[in-house]
């Protein structure tokens, strides 16, 4: 009895050691982890934008405040708009997939960049893949379907559910830009 006692304070004391180590571990880092996602979804919104892109105005989505939509101006004064950069979210195979979508003013797309996906790996996380993403260039975004379901977009070879939420997506990139334009009634806002 006295060995089992004796077992148990000292799992017990290990334990305690160990999720102690573990809070400041985390404490420590948690302000890294979000400076670096940060500065990726910075660095991607950059990527995305038209060119000739001189100023960005960062703006919040009403309906969910953590995503930011940047806006590229050609003048330092904000006058011309050149395009956005959008953050677009959708359900995929494997979880949630996140791209900053580049849009030009009438929301044909520039390019996108993966910010997040944990698609099957080999089939879904081509979804980055230079030669999937160039389809894109051009096409009106809130109108994305794949050829499967009557659209332009060739889908990944067996990945057709990845390829469906990355058109998804980008629709909801157009519909994030119509509400932080207060755009309630524009197409992509009524889906």
């Amino acid at each position: 009895m006295k060995k089992i006692l004796q077992l148990t304070l000292s799992l017990t004391l290990i334990s305690a050691i160990c999720a102690a180590v573990l809070a400041l571990v985390n404490s420590r880092t948690e302000g890294i982890i979000k400076q670096l996602k940060a500065d990726m979804e910075v660095q991607a919104a950059k990527a995305v934008l038209p060119s000739g892109v001189a100023a960005i105005d960062v703006r919040t989505d009403p309906s969910n405040t953590t995503l930011k939509v940047s806006f590229g101006y050609a003048d330092t004064a904000k006058t011309k708009l050149l395009g956005y950069a959008v953050p677009g979210k959708s359900k995929g195979f494997g979880g949630d997939i996140l791209l900053m979508v580049g849009l030009t003013p009438d929301r044909k797309i520039v390019t996108y960049k993966k910010l997040a996906a944990t698609e099957t790996p080999g089939l879904g996380a081509k979804l980055g893949d230079e030669q999937f993403t160039k389809q894109f260039g051009g096409k009106v975004g809130s109108s994305l379907k794949v050829k499967k379901e009557g659209g332009e977009i060739d889908a990944i070879t067996g990945a057709t559910i990845t390829s469906r939420a990355v058109c998804e997506a980008i629709k909801d990139a157009c519909a994030r830009i119509d509400r932080v334009e207060g755009k309630a009634g524009g197409p992509a806002a009524q889906r």
